[in-house]
This record gives structure tokens, C-alpha cells and sequence, in this order.
């Protein structure tokens, strides 16, 4: 077909298009609502996707983390002098006695696992800040220079504490920004006195952490702006945040001293540290370095399970997949949605051919080829679809600013998803549109021009 009698039937296709055009508009919805779908789900998951490479920013990649789990009330953590068996059938039954997740505990991991690049310890709490007359409650974490390069905070005025501050367990601290915010209200911080419940220390500098999205509380990343950062010595020395203690005059582990508590109080806490994180050089040595973890705490530790090893790029691999298989479900509807469209499109473009048999007749009485007739029916039929499927992508594009406008899901609109739904479209027209064509190409002309 030369390229003249092409352009004449493409223009007798868009006649037959705006000549009925309520016909038009109507068989093209489901082409517009299977574009919208198509648009909108693959805006979603990319927005899905960029969240969860947040979070695995946020909480570190390659790291391994080691958190302490805490029995309140129970023994789990005291040493009574006595097994298993000869407690057993008493009102206490006595367990086993573990020091906790400590420092001494980070130092064996450095002696031990020459793969890890750094490690950085965790004890947090909440408390109390002052500044003259600002009183905010807060988060306190006590921790090493390390957290922040493992972290990749950004510091926004002033410097880190260094390792230095550390050893000598000096009264200082840094601040999260939404703490300087609301704390000092327009004050430069840095270098003034701040007081943490009872002690006075002094702010060497302020650190922000780019927000998370949506749903990050899932993966146990905390709010990193709303935290004040102290020395992890100071922390446990001066503040006096985490005591392990014993029960009946044990001799306890703590602040890398060995002392004996007199006291017949049970400690609330047994653990000197809430969390160790350990960063290693590849992905590929995070599972073996995670077993090899585990039995060298559980020796530790007497056998006492009080720990927990989690690998966080895993957690949010498995959560990322929660994700794909929701969105695989949503293209699913899209590509159903679009499927019915084309359906749609086949089974008026088949009732227009037996509308227009005569139509058809006159064409082929006046020279018109079968290729001509199938070539008309198809461009409507494509026609017809890409015009649904330009409606559909600004559609889509608008719902999902809408849903990023009024909920939480951030979504990011994909071009490439843009022109597959337009090949899309194009496709299903001429999918679809080949049946009634060739059903109107097989009219016999003698026949069609009788046709009332």
C-alpha cells in the first residue's frame, strides 16, 4: 500500500472517529481507566522502591546489628548459685547468669572478626534537656565518633565528639537539629552549656539526618533529629544511664571495670549496652559473620540467649518484596483493566461494521481493496485506543500527584511506564481491531450495497 491511499484511509478512520464521537468516547474508557491503572501502580512502586533504598541508607548498608533483649521482672540476667535441676520446683526457678550485652562484648567482636570495618555501640534512653529556660524532653543515645560516619550524618553546625572525648568520659554532647530547634530557638548552640538531667555538658555540635519515609518506624529506625548524642563513657559514667547490677553480691561486668554489687535489688536492666552495631566490608560476609556472632555471645554470654543478631538489609530486601508482590497485583488489575478496554474496542468496532456494511460497499465499488478495508478498520480501532491512552496518562499522572498530595505514599511518575502504556494502547487497538476488520473486509460489495 503506497503511501497515498494510507494517508486516505487514515482520514476516512478519523471521520468515522469524531463522526460519532460519544461512540468514540465511551469505548475508549476502558483504555483510559487501563492506561490511568498502569501509570498510577508503576508511579507507586517506584515510589516504593525509592523508600526502601532510603531506609537502607538509613540504617546502614552491610551492618549487622546485635540488639540486647530484656526480661523485666524475671531472673534471666542474676546469678542465684544454684543449676537448673536444683531449682526446679521452686517458687524462683533459677536461670543462668549472663553480664549482658556490654563493651567488653564490642571488644572481643574487634579482636575477633577481622572482616568488620567498624563498629559503634548503642545504649539509649529518654530524659530531660534544659537551656536556660527551654525544657524539652529528648532521646539520648550514647555512642562512638564511628555512628555518625556508619550513618553518614550530615553536620549542620559545629563538630563530632571524638574518640578522645570518649576516653575521658568528657561532658559533652551533640544535638539532633529538631532538638537545637526547639531547644535554643534561634541561639547558636554550639558551645553552650545544655543540662541532661542532672549533668551539665557542652554541645559541640548539631547533626541532621535527612527524614525518613513513610513506614521506616517498620524497620526500627529511630528518629535520628529529636536525639541528643553523648559520649557512650559519658553516657554510662557520668549520667549514670545504664547500672548493671547483681543480685546476693555478684561480681558484674560494666564500663570495661569488674566491681561487686552489695545490692539485693534487682536491676531493671541487665545490659550495659542496648545495641552493637557491626559494619562489614562486603554484602557476601554478612550471613557467615552473623553465625559466627552468635556463637561466640552465646559462649559469652554462659549459654543465655539474651541477645538477638538481625541483618537490616535483609529485613527490608524481604520488605521490598512484600512491596513488589503488592504492586505485580496492582499492574495485574491495571493489565485486566486494559484487557476489558480492548475488548470493548472489539466489540463496537464489530457492531460498526454491521452498521456500516453499506458503507463498506460503496468503498469497494469505487476501487477500495480488502487491504484498504482492513487498513480503515484497523487505524480507527488504533486510533480510538491511543487517543484513550493520551486521556489515560494524564489520568494517571494526576492521580498520582493526588495521592501524594493527600496520603503518605510518595510516588514517582516513571516515563518509561508513560510510553509502554502508549505501545500498549497502540497494541490493544490493533490487537483487537483486526477481527472486526477483516469481518469487514469479507462483505461482498453486491451484497453490501443492497444492504438496508
Amino acid at each position: 500500500m503506497n503511501r497515498d491511499r494510507l494517508l486516505l484511509n487514515l482520514s476516512i478512520a478519523f471521520e468515522a472517529v469524531t463522526g460519532n464521537a460519544l461512540r468514540s468516547i465511551l469505548t475508549a474508557l476502558g483504555i483510559i481507566f487501563g492506561v490511568a491503572a498502569v501509570v498510577a501502580m508503576m508511579a507507586i512502586g517506584q515510589g516504593a522502591k525509592k523508600e526502601i533504598l532510603d531506609q537502607l541508607e538509613m540504617v546502614g548498608v552491610n551492618n549487622i546489628e546485635i540488639n540486647a533483649i530484656t526480661e523485666e521482672g524475671e531472673e534471666s540476667a542474676l546469678a542465684t548459685g544454684q543449676s537448673d535441676e536444683e531449682g526446679s520446683g521452686t517458687a524462683a526457678a533459677t536461670k543462668r547468669f549472663s553480664p549482658g550485652l556490654s563493651l567488653l562484648d564490642m571488644d572481643a567482636i574487634g579482636h575477633t572478626l577481622a572482616q568488620a570495618k567498624n563498629l559503634c555501640p548503642e545504649a539509649t534512653s529518654k530524659g530531660s534537656s534544659v537551656y536556660r529556660d527551654s525544657r524539652l524532653p529528648v532521646s539520648l543515645l550514647g555512642t562512638t565518633p564511628e555512628y555518625f560516619q556508619m550513618f553518614h550524618f550530615q553536620v549542620v553546625d559545629g563538630g563530632l565528639f571524638t574518640a578522645e572525648h570518649v576516653t575521658r568520659a568528657s561532658p559533652v554532647c551533640v544535638l539532633g537539629k529538631n532538638v537545637m530547634v526547639k531547644l535554643f530557638r534561634g541561639d547558636n548552640p554550639i558551645g553552650k552549656f545544655i543540662k541532661i538531667d542532672n549533668q551539665w555538658v557542652m554541645v559541640l555540635g548539631v547533626v541532621e539526618k535527612p527524614g525518613l519515609a513513610a513506614g521506616a518506624a517498620t524497620a526500627g529506625i529511630r528518629d535520628f533529629n529529636n536525639t541528643v548524642y553523648i559520649p557512650i563513657a559519658t553516657y554510662l559514667g557520668r549520667l549514670k544511664k545504664r547500672e548493671n547490677g547483681s543480685k546476693n553480691g555478684v561480681t558484674i561486668v560494666g564500663m570495661g571495670r569488674v566491681f561487686t554489687s552489695e545490692s539485693n535489688e534487682t536491676p531493671v536492666n541487665p545490659h550495659e549496652l542496648d545495641r552493637i552495631t557491626v559494619q562489614m566490608e562486603t554484602p557476601e560476609l554478612l550471613e557467615p559473620a552473623k553465625q559466627m556472632l552468635d556463637n561466640m555471645l552465646l559462649r559469652r554470654h554462659n549459654q543465655v540467649k539474651d541477645f538477638e543478631i538481625s541483618i537490616p538489609e535483609l529485613l527490608l530486601k524481604q520488605q521490598q518484596r512484600s512491596k513488589d508482590i503488592f504492586n505485580y497485583v496492582l499492574l495485574s488489575i491495571a493489565f485486566i483493566s486494559l484487557l476489558v478496554g480492548g475488548i470493548g474496542i472489539m466489540n463496537i468496532m464489530l457492531a460498526s461494521v454491521y452498521e456500516r456494511i453499506k458503507e463498506i460497499g460503496i468503498r469497494m465499488s469505487m476501487g477500495a481493496t480488502k487491504t484498504d478495508i482492513v487498513t480503515q478498520f484497523v487505524l480507527e480501532a488504533v486510533v480510538i485506543s491511543l487517543t484513550g491512552g493520551v486521556i489515560g496518562v494524564f489520568v494517571g499522572i494526576g492521580l498520582s500527584l493526588a495521592i501524594t498530595l493527600f496520603t503518605d505514599i510518595q510516588t514517582i511518575i516513571s516515563w518509561w511506564a508513560v510510553a509502554a502504556s502508549f505501545v500498549v494502547a497502540a497494541g490493544v487497538g490493533l490487537l483487537f481491531g483486526i477481527m472486526p476488520a477483516r469481518k469487514a473486509a469479507k462483505q461482498d460489495p453486491i451484497t453490501s450495497l443492497r444492504h438496508e
